[in-house]
């Protein structure tokens, strides 16, 4: 494997940033608002699971 000197590596490191692809401010708005009601749905779901399990473990607690 060839060593590659930093000034090279700096060139690489550029030409690679250069290729980067950023989401635009209307696809970063959706995104956000997708990622921020699927947490709400799935916190709601789990806070619901755990309330039945947690009512069926202290039914059965309270049968013993």
């Amino acid at each position: 494997m060839a060593k590659t000197s930093p000034g090279e590596f700096v060139n690489q490191v550029r030409a690679e940033a250069r290729k980067v692809v950023w989401p635009s401010r209307q696809e970063t708005t959706t995104t956000a608002i997708f990622v921020g009601l699927m947490m709400v749905v799935l916190s709601v779901f789990f806070l619901g699971i755990d309330t039945l399990f947690g009512a069926i473990v202290s039914f059965l607690l309270k049968l013993a």
